[in-house]
């Protein structure tokens, strides 16, 4: 099945195919031949010869997700062509609220933003550590913060909603 993936305003065609225990990719033309396994719900570890990747995906609304790896946090849209309408060409998919949630428990660090500031798709808004890693979780659509649920140095829980957007 191939899919379009928007991360950071960037766009690639994946292809993703099983055969057997392997997971068949291919991103723009490049191929790759990985090993899957999920210890947990929502957290992949993915093999790619010698080296493993853990990523934890959180699904929102409209095809969009939160996609948390070493490198930190990153709004993600996935779409299937086959589906696509005139709305999500206008850029209907942006429209309505984002709620920003953890991944998994940790502690607020720091809030880059206050309620009522205009942010921009992929803008950070919030740092949650997390396993002793620090993972700054970012806007998925331009729009207005309107509320900051969290204080910096609260715990929280997976799945708290730390910041809503429209």
């Amino acid at each position: 099945m191939k899919l379009i993936v928007e991360i950071g305003g960037e766009k690639r065609e994946v292809s993703v195919t099983r055969e057997e225990d392997k997971l068949l990719a291919e991103v723009d033309g490049r191929s790759y031949e990985l090993v899957e396994s999920r210890p947990e719900p929502g957290v992949y570890l993915l093999k790619h010869g010698t080296t493993i990747r853990e990523f934890t995906v959180l699904p929102g609304s409209k095809g969009e997700c939160s996609v948390s790896g070493a490198t930190g946090s990153q709004a993600a849209i996935v779409s299937d062509p086959r589906k696509l309408s005139s709305r999500s060409a206008a850029g209907a998919e942006a429209d309505g609220v984002a709620e920003i949630r953890t991944q998994m428990p940790g502690k607020v660090v720091r809030i880059i933003v206050a309620e009522g500031d205009e942010v921009s798709a992929g803008d950070g808004v919030i740092v949650v550590e997390a396993m002793k890693m620090q993972n700054e979780m970012r806007s998925p659509k331009d729009g207005t913060v309107k509320r900051v649920a969290k204080a910096e140095g609260d715990t929280v829980n997976a799945g708290d909603v730390l910041v809503v957007i429209e």
